[in-house]
C-alpha cells in the first residue's frame, strides 16, 4: 500500500484526472479527425495535399505551445495554460465543424494542436509536482496510457459512426456525418473544464525548478543533452513505424486497424501498470528493455506476414510503450531543476523529431520501391517488399538506443554510488 506521502496536493487526484480527460481529448482529436478525413475530402472537394496541410497544422501547433508553455508555466501557472487550452480545444472544435472552408479547417486544426501541446505543457509538470517517487511515475505512465487509449478508443468511435458494425448480419450504426462526429471530441473537453474549474495548482517541489534561470542551468547539463538526443530516436522509433505500417502491412495478409488497435491497446494496459515496472528497474532499465523490444518488434514487422505480423505488433506495442512517459519521468525525477520548462522540451523535441523523419521515411519508402521495381517485382509482391526493407532501416532507431541506454544505465548507477557515498561523508551530492 502506498503512503499517503507520495501525494503532495490535497487535489491531486482531480488534477490528474482532469489532465486524463484532456488527454483523450488530444487522443480524439488524432484518431477522429483522421477518420473523417475522406468524408472531409469528399464534401469539401479538398485534394489529397490540402488535407496533408490540414493534418500538419496539428502537428505544428502541439511544439509551438509546448515550448511557449513550458517557458511561461512558472510565471502564469498550469491553471492559466489549462484554461487556453480549453478555449482552444473548444473554439477548434465548433470551427472545424462550421467553417466549411479549407482556410477555416487549417486555422481550426491549428488551433486544436495549440491546445493540444498546452495539455501537456501544464499536466506533465502538474502530476511531477502533485506527486513523488514511484507514485510519481505511476501517475505518469497512467496519465500517458490515455494517448494511445484514446485513440483506441476514438477509432472505434469513429468507424461505428462511419461504417457501422455488421453483427450477425446485421449492420450497427455507420451513415453518420462528420460533423456529429467532431462533435463528440467536445465531451471530454467539457468534462475537463468542469474538473478543472476553480482549482488550485501545486506549486514546484524544488525551488530551482520555478526560476528561469534555473531550468536553462539544468538543461545544459551533460545529462538533460544526452536524453534530448534520446528522445529524438525514442519518438520516431514509436511514431515512424506507427505511421507508416498500415500502408507498408497493408499488402502482408494483416488487418492494419486490427493492428492499430492491437498496438494502441497494449500500449494503454502497459502503462497502466507502469509504475510496478519502474519500482522493479528504474526508469534507466525500463528504457533500456523497452529498446532492446522494440528492436524485436521492428525487425519482426520488417520480416514476417500474416498472422505473425500480430506478434510482431505485440512486441513492438510493448516496447515502445514506456518511451514517452519514462523519458519525461525520467527528467522530473533525475533532472528535477529543469522544471516544466525541461519536461516541455523533451516533449517537443518527440514531435519535432517525429515531423522531421516522416518525409525522410517516405523518401526511404519510394527508394526501395524503385529498387524492387528494377528487380522485376510488381504489385502487392513489390509493396511488401519494399514496405519491409524500409522497415527494415527502421530497425536502426531502437537499435541505436539500446547502446544509449546501456550507457546511461552504467551513468545514473556510478552518480548514484557517487550520491551515495557523499550523503554518507556529510559533503553536498555533486551537481549534474
Amino acid at each position: 500500500m502506498e503512503k499517503t506521502t507520495s501525494i503532495l496536493h490535497p487535489n491531486a487526484n482531480r488534477l490528474f484526472w482532469g489532465s486524463c480527460l484532456a488527454l483523450i481529448t488530444t487522443a480524439f482529436s488524432f484518431s477522429i479527425r483522421a477518420g473523417i478525413l475522406p468524408q472531409l475530402g469528399e464534401e469539401l472537394s479538398l485534394s489529397a495535399e490540402q488535407l496533408g496541410f490540414i493534418n500538419s497544422m496539428w502537428f505544428l501547433g502541439f511544439p509551438i505551445s509546448m515550448v511557449i508553455g513550458g517557458l511561461i508555466y512558472h510565471k502564469v501557472g498550469g491553471k492559466a495554460i489549462m484554461q487556453f487550452a480549453f478555449f482552444a480545444h473548444t473554439i477548434g472544435i465548433i470551427m472545424t465543424i462550421y467553417s466549411g472552408s479549407y482556410t477555416g479547417l487549417l486555422v481550426s486544426t491549428l488551433l486544436i494542436g495549440l491546445g493540444n501541446g498546452c495539455t501537456e505543457a501544464a499536466c506533465n509538470p502538474m502530476i511531477a509536482d502533485a506527486y513523488q517517487g514511484v507514485r510519481m511515475s505511476k501517475m505518469m505512465n497512467r496519465f500517458h496510457m490515455w494517448f494511445p487509449g484514446g485513440i483506441a478508443i476514438g477509432s472505434v468511435i469513429s468507424t461505428f459512426m462511419s461504417d457501422g458494425f455488421n453483427i450477425g448480419g446485421s449492420l450497427l450504426g455507420g451513415g453518420m456525418s462528420w460533423e456529429s462526429q467532431i462533435w463528440v471530441i467536445l465531451i471530454p473537453t467539457l468534462i475537463y473544464g468542469f474538473i478543472f474549474l476553480g482549482q488550485k495548482w501545486p506549486e514546484a517541489k524544488v525551488e530551482e525548478a520555478a526560476t528561469l534561470s534555473g531550468n536553462l542551468k539544468a538543461m545544459l547539463s551533460p545529462l538533460f543533452i544526452f536524453m534530448i538526443c534520446c528522445m529524438a530516436l525514442t519518438a520516431i522509433s514509436e511514431f515512424g513505424p506507427q505511421q507508416w505500417s498500415s500502408l507498408i502491412l497493408e499488402k502482408s495478409g494483416a488487418n492494419p486497424m486490427l493492428i492499430l488497435a492491437l498496438v494502441t491497446g497494449l500500449m494503454a494496459v502497459a502503462r497502466y501498470f507502469g509504475g510496478s515496472v519502474v519500482k522493479q528497474f528504474d526508469q534507466t532499465g525500463v528504457l533500456l528493455g523497452s529498446a532492446v523490444i522494440a528492436t524485436i518488434g521492428i525487425f519482426l514487422f520488417s520480416t514476417q506476414t500474416g498472422a505473425m505480423a500480430y506478434v510482431a505488433a505485440i512486441f513492438f506495442a510493448l516496447g515502445v510503450a514506456y518511451f514517452w512517459p519514462n523519458m519525461i519521468g525520467f527528467v522530473a525525477d533525475k533532472i528535477p531543476k529543469s522544471g516544466a520548462l525541461g519536461m516541455s522540451i523533451i516533449g517537443a523535441v518527440g514531435m519535432f523529431s517525429t515531423s522531421i523523419f516522416q518525409p525522410i521515411i517516405g523518401g526511404w519508402i519510394d527508394t526501395d520501391k524503385a529498387e524492387a521495381a528494377a528487380a522485376g517485382l510488381t504489385g502487392d509482391e513489390l509493396e511488401l517488399v519494399a514496405g519491409q526493407a524500409t522497415l527494415s532501416t527502421m530497425v536502426a532507431f531502437p537499435a541505436i538506443l539500446i547502446v544509449l541506454f546501456t550507457f546511461l544505465w552504467f551513468w545514473m548507477r556510478k552518480r548514484n554510488q557517487t550520491s551515495a557515498a557523499e550523503a554518507a561523508s556529510g559533503q553536498p551530492a555533486s551537481e549534474l
